[in-house]
């Protein structure tokens, strides 16, 4: 049986030293770089007929750079759309009002975001105003599944028709 030095001790020690610190760079990295304790950020809403796969954390962004995350996902009881909150960074508040938003995916099979395109409105979007131009989530099967099982353009469905289908109807005689 061996015995416990003071070297492998300090190895060991080390050792869990080390782990807990990936640990924490790990945690660090997988929220975005952000603690979550508030900040300077403000919210704006959006409402979607379609919203894909986007989920709660999805960033927001604006030319391909990240302004924000997308905050909570509701459901309108009366119209059924969706209504994404989008909390945004203070340093991006003078947002104009006809700024479009849309929900797109980080290449074929990435994770959804919502992009916003900013317009030339000289009024700017305050906490809590609604984008009013938003486009839905594409989805990618449904649209291929259109595209292969659509053929040609219908060239058979007349053919497929019940025979006589066009002839006038008549009464049966007595």
């Amino acid at each position: 049986m061996a015995i416990r030095g003071p070297r492998l001790e300090f190895s060991v020690g080390a050792f869990l030293l080390l782990a807990l610190a990936s640990l924490l760079v790990l945690a660090v990295a997988s929220t975005n770089q952000r603690w979550g304790f508030g900040g300077d950020g403000y919210e704006l809403k959006a409402r979607f007929t379609q919203i894909g796969q986007l989920r709660k954390q999805a960033p927001v962004k604006i030319g391909g750079v990240v302004v924000g995350q997308v905050a909570n996902i509701d459901l309108d009881p009366t119209r059924f759309d969706s209504i994404v909150t989008l909390k945004l960074d203070g340093k991006f508040k003078d947002l104009p009002a006809d700024t479009s938003a849309g929900i797109f995916t980080s290449g074929l099979l990435g994770e959804s975001y919502i992009g916003l395109q900013p317009g030339g409105d000289p009024e700017v979007l305050k906490p809590g105003d609604e984008i009013i131009f938003t486009q839905p989530a594409v989805d990618l099967i449904q649209m291929v599944g259109k595209y292969m099982f659509s053929g040609s353009g219908n060239t058979g469905a007349a053919s497929q028709e019940a025979p006589g289908a066009d002839a006038p109807a008549t009464e049966p005689q007595k």
